[in-house]
């Protein structure tokens, strides 16, 4: 390093510079900073001499490695502390504010490292106080960084420290210096309440959040869970946080602050527990504000109550409490456009409360039978109420259509209703029965105005949904279970009568309506729910359900159910073309069906199926005509491959493979000159989908060989026809590129062929010609914009097929297809980058000759890659 100057250009390169050989030069140059313990000597001139803020971080940075990794003489230690603390006090207020935060890091990783080598490391605390008693506003803020820092640094494990010291320090830290801490935090935000630095302000509410915060008993806890200690602080704390003064400080600063300020005041109000949130909770302060309201929802759903019930109950003002945590869950409740995000935090609070009640021991009342009724009343009201509501323009907004946010719901609201489980079914049918009735008597009508059948079939739409989340979770402790499954029954007999009449009358021309759709998408979750509760392979035993069904609906037995339900899913895959979310859905749960084994039996007795497996064309079933659809076809037919290999006799595969032969047959007699069409582009891309369903289906010798057979020899030919036309055309070579790279995969040795068989290499040889006419027309074509679809998502498939099965010429046209793409693309897609070193792996494992015979450059290139595959964080 010739000067000074030098370095800083270095430093501002290192940080600033947006060409990464640049960046890479500067941090390769300036690493012995950090690596070598000769240059702290040089760190401590660079912080005295440079006149950049960067060669200061550079010098700061660098003195941390040096001090977490290396160690340092303890005489050093204490040299390096005592510099930073003078050096602080002199120049820390010219200091950029990120210089200074690495500084700070910097003294405080000394003080937890030297905590117990030498008292003189403790002292950290009486320095900050004398920082703060100094004039200016910016020693005062450099006094509260290092304090908050120290308390960060205390709480979190250090890489280069062994988590038994990390604890004893922290320990010793808890009980020697956090306390004092504290205190320090409420004496600033008394000094500071009518100062208007906010900077300041925050400074001191994150010293009291980060000391109440504190992983007092070594829990470690995940600071990003919804879970939120209060128990954990000492007791000896306990006066000081009763103290009217304490609570009202905080109070003070959410009343005249806003957020992020007014959001950590009431963080601290609730890690300080009931008195905190009772009186929010009164008053209303601050929650007309909506990040405040937001933020006191969330904090008090992670209000875990770790106390046991037993002790909540008993706690003084826990009556007064729970009410006012009712009211306002109501009110929430009842506020659902403005508060529908907040929700999930509420009844996550009250699913807790319920499920402690099995364990709760004493006398004292908790209250939660007054309560939880109105709540879970209260939930399904306001749902129909955003039914019946002006709704937003914009459909992805729809309360029903955000499934993460629905999902938040309706996950925590089940425990509720189970809780009380007849009230609450009881409200619900009551409430969904005139509501059926209406759609029951729109469906008789011939036309006519049918605007207000959109909010009909979204508030069932919400009931199916709700009684699909019910059936979901398994039935409450404390009740009869018994009892349990005769409401359940109750409540899916209306669910699956509103199956009938959802496709019945004037409500069977809906389809393109998105309202239908919704009502659709919920009947499929419903059925998804009762499937895994009461029918097929895991359900549980259902005796009383069934009894209750075939009283009301005729439904005795899992056959008859599960006719009902693949009828429904048959109706959607004939009538549905426009909803791929209905069709996706509806083929997930066709595939549940048939992937489980009793279930998958039980649906080869039913009619309805048999017709599927021997009827699966366009004619019947539209949506297969959709190109936007063609990715489920893959799903319908892998479906379809379960259930014909699912039987040991070959009976079912001919038949049921007939429609795919008769698309085979068109295309091999059209002519050369017409295979560029459209229809034919259209009917390869489907069928190459539809084979590769068929495939992953295969999961045996058995059932490879039945679909090998039928392939080879006649239909391969096809295959290569399709690639050599359609070579400039992702749309078709890669669902035909999928459908090989499957075919060529030996899951579960399904590929063992005898030893006198050929069929192995004939196989391969097949292969091979596919991707070398692939490999051979894709080199020649230019790059496009979207060069990932149009090349490279071809090229990583085709890898994969290679490292799947390894023939000469196939091998060395994916080299030339690996060395067409520059090593910076290779590397910023994942999916190619994946199949490049799984490649790299054949090719070194079982190939070394051919690697070795290799040109000079490509060898290098390829070599070198494997370096950039080490360094990258994958």
């Amino acid at each position: 390093m010739e000067s000074l100057a030098q370095l800083e250009v270095l430093c501002e390169r290192l940080y600033n510079s947006q060409d990464s050989a640049e960046r890479m030069h500067a941090e390769n140059t300036l690493k012995c900073f950090s690596t070598n313990i000769d240059y702290i000597s040089q760190c401590q001139y660079i912080l005295d001499n440079a006149l950049t803020p960067y060669a200061l971080m550079l010098a700061s940075s660098s003195l941390l490695k040096q001090v977490t990794e290396h160690s340092l003489s303890l005489q050093l230690r204490l040299d390096i502390r005592n510099y930073l603390v003078n050096y602080l006090a002199n120049r820390g207020p010219e200091l950029q504010s990120f210089v200074i935060g690495s500084l700070v890091q910097l003294l405080c990783r000394l003080t937890k490292f030297g905590w117990f080598d030498d008292d003189r490391f403790r002292d950290v605390v009486k320095e900050s106080i004398n920082f703060l008693n100094q004039a200016t506003s910016d020693h005062y803020a450099i006094g509260l960084r290092i304090l908050n820092q120290l308390v960060s640094e205390m709480n979190q494990p250090n890489p280069g420290l062994p988590s038994s010291q990390h604890r004893r320090v922290a320990c010793s830290f808890r009980d020697q210096s956090l306390f004092q801490i504290f205190q320090i935090s409420l004496t600033s935000l008394h000094q500071l309440k009518t100062d208007a630095m906010s900077r300041l302000q925050e400074l001191a509410l994150s010293l009291s959040l980060k000391c109440l915060s504190f992983d007092f008993v070594g829990t470690s806890i995940d600071e990003s869970s919804e879970e939120f200690g209060t128990v954990q602080i000492p007791s000896a704390w306990k006066p000081l946080l009763e103290d009217l003064s304490t609570l009202q400080i905080f109070f003070d600063y959410y009343a005249l602050t806003k957020p992020p300020i007014s959001k950590e005041s009431l963080e601290c109000l609730v890690a300080i527990g009931f008195s905190g949130t009772k009186e929010i909770l009164r008053t209303g302060q601050g929650l007309a504000d909506h990040d405040n309201y937001h933020e006191f929802c969330r904090l008090l759903g992670r209000f875990r109550v770790n106390y046991q019930l037993s002790e909540l109950v008993n706690m003084e003002g826990y009556s007064d409490w729970i009410r006012l945590v009712a009211e306002f869950t109501c009110k929430s409740l009842l506020s659902w456009q403005w508060a529908s995000s907040s929700v999930y935090y509420l009844l996550g609070l009250w699913s807790r409360l319920v499920s402690s009640v099995p364990y709760l021991k004493g006398d004292a009342p908790s209250l939660l039978d007054e309560f939880v009724p109105k709540i879970t009343e209260g939930f399904i009201t306001s749902r129909l109420d955003s039914a019946q509501a002006a709704l937003p323009d914009d459909v992805s907004e729809h309360p029903l259509d955000n499934v993460d946010l629905l999902q938040d719901q309706l996950d925590c609201f089940p425990h509720l209703c189970r809780f009380q489980y007849e009230r609450s079914s009881m409200f619900l049918i009551n409430i969904m029965e005139p509501i059926l009735q209406t759609y029951v008597e729109k469906a008789q009508l011939q036309a006519g105005d049918t605007s207000d059948l959109s909010v009909v079939e979204a508030k069932l739409a919400w009931i199916v949904h709700i009684i699909a989340a019910i059936l979901k979770i398994k039935q409450s402790v404390g009740s009869s279970a018994e009892s349990q499954e005769v409401i359940d029954a109750e409540l899916s007999a209306r669910a699956l009568r509103l199956v009938n009449v959802a496709d019945s009358g004037l409500h069977s021309q809906r389809y393109g309506e998105i309202s239908k759709q919704r009502l659709d998408r919920a009947i499929l979750t419903f059925f998804q729910h009762f499937r895994k509760s009461y029918v097929g392979d895991h359900a549980m035993h259902s005796s009383k359900l069934y009894a209750r069904l075939s009283d009301l609906l005729g439904l005795h037995d899992h056959l008859l159910l599960l006719d009902f339900f693949v009828r429904k899913l048959a109706t959607n895959l004939k009538c549905y073309t426009e909803s791929e979310e209905v069709i996706d859905h509806t083929l997930s749960l066709f595939l549940e069906l048939a992937s489980g084994y009793m279930t998958g039996k039980l649906l080869l007795k039913l009619d309805a199926v048999k017709f599927i497996l021997l009827h699966h064309h366009k004619e019947n079933f539209p949506f297969l005509e959709e190109y936007r659809c063609s990715r489920s076809r893959t799903t319908f037919y892998f479906t379809i491959g379960c259930l014909i290999f699912m039987e040991d006799s070959t009976v079912l595969f001919k038949p049921s493979m007939d429609p795919l032969l008769q698309v085979f047959i068109n295309l091999e007699s059209t002519p050369e000159t017409m295979f560029r069409t459209e229809s034919v582009k259209y009917a390869l891309i489907g069928l190459m989908r539809d084979l590769r369903g068929i495939a992953m289906a295969t999961n045996s010798r058995r059932t490879y060989g039945l679909l090998f057979d039928w392939i080879y020899p006649a239909h391969m030919p096809i295959l290569l026809r399709g690639i050599s036309h359609w070579a400039d055309t992702p749309e078709v070579t890669t669902p035909l590129l999928k459908f090989m790279a499957e075919f060529v995969l030996n899951k579960a040795q399904r590929l063992t062929f005898d030893t006198s068989s050929p069929n192995g290499i004939l196989l391969f040889r097949e292969v091979s010609k596919i991707l070398v006419a692939f490999g051979s027309k894709i080199l020649t074509l230019p790059n496009v914009t979207d060069v990932y679809s149009f090349k490279y998502k071809g090229i990583w498939i085709s890898l994969t097929i290679l490292s799947r099965e390894h023939s000469h010429d196939a091998l060395d046209i994916a080299l030339k297809l690996t060395l067409a793409i520059p090593l910076a693309d290779i590397l910023a897609y994942r999916k190619l980058t994946r199949a490049y070193f799984a490649f790299l792996e054949v090719l070194f494992n079982s190939h070394n000759v051919l690697v070795l015979n290799l040109e000079t450059n490509t060898f290098i290139r390829i070599v070198g890659s494997l370096e950039s595959g080490l360094k990258a964080l994958d």
